[in-house]
């Protein structure tokens, strides 16, 4: 048996990422002006460094990660004993689980918006499951979503107005006179 027997939506997903992506010559451009715009951030401040920060992981790093924890968890655990000198009564119970899904982040630059949240294929189009998050002292709007790998078209809705994203590609006319923009996710990325 041949892969596309054994896996029928192979060649639908090769198909649809052969298939040629319109691009706006000066999204790039129009990105990087905006953000050029927004004031520098105060890096002197002992605050700033408190500030929450985004660490992006794979699943495999993840799982790693949490093993090692784990690991250690297990050989302090190992060295714990109650008050009147005894071991735990029970062993710390460990569930693992495979990630089917890519944590995948989405930025926009909407300097003065008031509400901007994500819509696509991914949540039925509905504009209240993924509002993105104001940086603080920025223009930019964020949200990360986990997706599964396939090809996902999307907008953002800006204060009502649909449109697409300035950076990626766009996948033409969605049939309902609106041109939604593609992100396509690979297994294990974050991209």
């Amino acid at each position: 048996m041949t892969d596309s027997e054994l896996h029928p939506y192979v060649e639908l997903i090769a198909r649809e990422a052969r298939r040629p992506v319109v691009v706006d010559p000066a999204a790039r451009e129009r990105v990087m002006a905006a953000v050029r715009a927004q004031p520098l951030p105060r890096r002197w401040r002992f605050w700033g460094a408190l500030e929450p920060r985004s660490l992006m992981v794979s699943p495999l790093a993840g799982t790693l990660l949490a093993a090692g924890l784990v690991g250690v968890g297990v050989l302090l655990g190992g060295l714990a004993t109650n008050r009147d000198g005894r071991e735990p009564a029970e062993p710390p119970t460990v569930v693992a689980s495979r990630l089917p899904v890519s944590d995948t982040v989405f930025v926009f630059v909407a300097p003065r918006a008031s509400k901007v949240s994500l819509v696509g294929d991914f949540n039925d189009w509905d504009d209240t499951k993924a509002p993105l998050v104001r940086v603080p002292n920025s223009g930019l709007w964020t949200v990360t979503l986990p997706l599964p790998a396939g090809r996902h078209e999307y907008q953002f809705v800006v204060d009502g107005n649909w449109l697409p994203d300035p950076s990626a590609p766009v996948a033409g006319d969605d049939g309902f006179g609106r041109t939604n923009s593609v992100r396509i996710v690979r297994k294990g990325s974050a991209l």
